[in-house]
């Protein structure tokens, strides 16, 4: 099941998903089966190389239980569904290396001045929209615009984006214009120069949240207010890119219908239709074994089920992401676009709050029900980012003496089955999760059974799992009715953690601002920071001090497997090739 809250760079991170929990469970899966992964880690990131013939029609499976919401607008669209279906023609402004490093080979050429705090960005003659207009600089300004108007509510404006000259005067609408963004050649030039306050050691790299990585049709949706912008045609109906294939038709919620963009710049695209349906997490493992999806991810508990399907290449890869539990100890003030902790909040208790990780059993469901291809993760910066990641931490491991210990010390003290507050009033934790497939409720069902153990009284927020829109609905908006919640990031390919669990990051959704969070986040992207190992020893302490605060718990990865039809080339999970791999899949000859 994916339930991923999409964030970062467009483009390049839109093909990640988390399988939060499992959708299902063979009958011969045995409780330490961890067979999956072994196999999973011998699978290649693309599908192999043939010559490639013109024409066909494919068919990707969105494997999700809810319709996806259909906001086709970077700076608008949150979730990880929506930038699955928009891959086809989404394309990002630039190109990158495996590790995520921007270069000029894509859209739009860059180049960074530290000395001058500058980046200028320039797009290439002939990258076209869809109704044949070139890309011009306009079309890079206006998605600051989007992202910045309050009007157009989008929850991409950040401490990160005010960091560019001008940006906060129009954010609370004191200029009618960005200073910081200077067009030399007019709005219908290709160059924007970026001018910021202080330059970060991530800008180099694609994600970093610093700027923004795509363009808008200015001339298509500059007639909408920005208030009305995220129900526009423009946005839900019609929306038009400059990637290899333009919206053919939608229906909504359900699926899209993409044909070539005639005026792609790199070429012609080989494929004459792909279409991108819906489909139940229930029956993708069907859908797999019966071939009725060219592309459809595998759900990870049902791996023994499909691994052995005829026709079909798999292809593996470990995504940058991770699933979480939060505690609740804030609300976000809006007016004041910040955080604002809550020190009387009834989950802000450090030692409650490593309780409830201790006393669950991660590996053990990684095991039983997903053959190994979940993994327990034991921080909030995931491996790939190799010496920013602290292999020392141990994360929370099952522990129910050390949970037990905890809640004992802090004066959480047992009447009867279960635990009372330090001040003598019981104590009903109010847990947030999502629905999804056959195990879903089965897993959240066997934690709830863990924290009983430690005499902790856990209850699903109205006594059920939530749809997914639903579910971000009241996180985001801080519905009283939630105390923790199990969700799932998306990342950006740069480990900034700013715009995830800063003071005025709008994802920082467990509201959790301390002086010394802020300090250390602020001095990941110091100047200081420009020294490797100073940002490595940050990244490391800032680690360890979420562990030890324990707001935000981390709890699974995966390996995301793919099954692909095998007379297919050209798909790749690999980040160079992220931005032009439809461009690149057809049938072979």
């Amino acid at each position: 099941m994916k339930t991923t809250k999409f964030l970062g760079s467009i483009g390049v991170v839109t093909a990640a998903a988390l399988t939060l929990v499992a959708c299902g469970q063979s009958s011969n899966t045995s409780k330490n089966d961890n067979s999956g992964a072994k196999e999973a880690s011998k699978f290649p990131a693309e599908t192999p190389k043939k010559a490639t013939k013109q024409g066909g029609t494919i068919n990707v499976a969105l494997e999700t239980d809810t319709p996806f919401t259909g906001i086709f607008e970077n700076g608008l669209s949150t979730d990880n569904y929506d930038s699955q279906v928009m891959q086809f023609g989404n394309e990002s402004l630039f190109d990158v290396t495996d590790s995520y490093k921007i270069t000029s080979n894509g859209p739009a050429t860059f180049k960074l001045d530290k000395n001058a705090k500058t980046i200028t960005i320039t797009i290439k003659k002939g990258v076209k929209w869809s109704d044949g207009k070139q890309v011009v600089a306009k079309d890079l300004e206006y998605p600051y615009e989007v992202v910045a108007n309050k009007a157009a509510k989008s929850q991409r404006y950040t401490g990160s984006l005010a960091n560019i000259v001008g940006m906060e005067e129009y954010h609370e609408g004191k200029a009618k214009t960005i200073s910081g963004l200077k067009l030399p050649d007019g709005e219908n030039g290709r160059t924007m120069v970026i001018h910021f306050k202080r330059m970060t050691p991530g800008m180099t790299q694609s994600g970093n949240g610093y700027f923004l990585e795509w363009a808008d049709p200015y001339h298509y949706m500059k007639d909408v207010p920005f208030s009305k912008l995220e129900g526009s045609d423009q946005v839900r109906k019609s929306p038009i890119f400059f990637g290899p294939y333009k919206v053919s038709k939608i229906v909504r919620g359900q699926s899209v219908t993409w044909v070539p963009n005639k005026y792609y710049w790199r070429g012609k695209p080989k494929l004459d239709k792909i279409v991108i349906s819906v489909i139940s997490t229930k029956s993708a493992t069907q859908a797999v074994k019966s071939h009725k999806f060219d592309i459809a991810d595998v759900v990870n508990s049902q791996w023994n089920q499909v691994k052995s399907t005829k026709g079909v290449d798999f292809v593996a890869n470990i995504p940058l992401s991770y699933s979480y539990l939060a505690f609740k100890v804030g609300k976000f003030d809006k007016n004041k676009h910040k955080n604002v902790m809550n020190p009387n909040a009834k989950m802000n208790n450090k030692a409650l709050r490593q309780a409830m990780a201790y006393a669950m059993n991660i590996d053990e469901v990684n095991s039983h029900y997903n053959h190994g291809l979940s993994f327990r993760v034991k921080t909030l910066i995931p491996q790939q980012f190799g010496d920013f990641y602290d292999s020392s931490l141990k994360g929370f491991p099952q522990n129910l003496k050390k949970a037990n210990e905890l809640l004992d010390k802090a004066g959480y003290k047992k009447k009867g089955t279960y635990r009372v507050q330090p001040n003598g009033k019981p104590l009903t934790i109010h847990l947030a999760a999502m629905s999804g497939g056959i195990n879903a409720e089965a897993i959240m069902q066997n934690y709830i059974q863990q924290w009983k153990k430690v005499g902790l009284n856990v209850k699903l927020t109205g006594d059920r799992l939530m749809e997914f829109n639903s579910f971000y609905d009241k996180v985001e908006n801080d519905d009283p009715s939630i105390d923790a919640y199990v969700a799932a990031w998306s990342l950006s390919s740069e480990p900034s953690q700013n715009d995830l669990y800063g003071e005025d990051a709008p994802f920082n959704m467990a509201r959790f601002v301390t002086p010394e969070n802020t300090k250390l986040i602020k001095d990941m992207d110091s100047e200081k920071s420009f020294d490797r190992a100073y940002r490595t020893e940050v990244f490391h302490k800032w680690q360890k001090y979420m562990n030890d605060q324990a707001f935000v718990v981390p709890m699974n990865n995966n390996y995301g497997i793919t099954a692909v039809n095998s007379k297919l080339t050209g798909y790749s999970t690999k980040p160079s090739k992220g931005n032009s791999v439809w461009f690149n899949v057809g049938f072979a000859k």
